[in-house]
């Protein structure tokens, strides 16, 4: 169903994929969107080590969501920060192709849970987080996506195919 990396030799271990979704903190979703057209975004986003899922939050309503609710496929995509070896002038970036659905998480309790997660990913203080739901909460919508397939790569940006 999911075709095989091309160049396999660069494909990282499942371990080095889920490190990069446990610490990076922004990705790009892609749909299928109107009238052909691909869209993407660049979206914050939480890994659940427990269940293995990927949450966004966003708007409760929106073109994301209306293309969502048409087709549930998309596409995420996670790259790391990168790094030099010594002595190369060249990065070394890993990346990460997900295919996954996406629905719509409906459980007030766990909207409550992934976005509180969801927020002590990237505020510096839980107080922080509980005014920002505390304000916010009931005007959010939570994402969820189920992974169906996931692959890993590092590319050295020297080289050129």
């Amino acid at each position: 169903m999911f075709r095989k990396m091309r160049r396999y030799r660069q494909q990282i271990c499942q371990e080095d994929c889920l490190k990069i979704l446990r610490e990076e903190g922004r990705g790009v979703l892609a749909m299928i969107g109107e009238d052909g057209y691909p869209y993407a975004i660049p979206l914050d986003f939480l890994y659940n080590e427990g269940n293995g899922r990927i949450y966004f939050h966003c708007a409760m309503q929106g073109f994301k969501l209306d293309l969502l609710r048409s087709n549930d496929k998309v596409c995420f995509s996670v790259m790391d920060k990168g790094f030099k070896r010594e002595g190369d002038w060249s990065w070394n970036v890993r990346s990460l192709v997900i295919f996954g659905r996406v629905r719509e998480i409906s459980d007030p309790m766990m909207i409550e849970e992934q976005v509180r997660a969801l927020g002590m990913k990237y505020y510096p203080t839980r107080e922080g987080v509980e005014l920002e739901m505390k304000k916010s909460l009931s005007r959010v919508c939570l994402l969820e996506l189920t992974i169906d397939h996931m692959t890993g790569k590092l590319v050295n940006e020297s080289w050129l195919l």
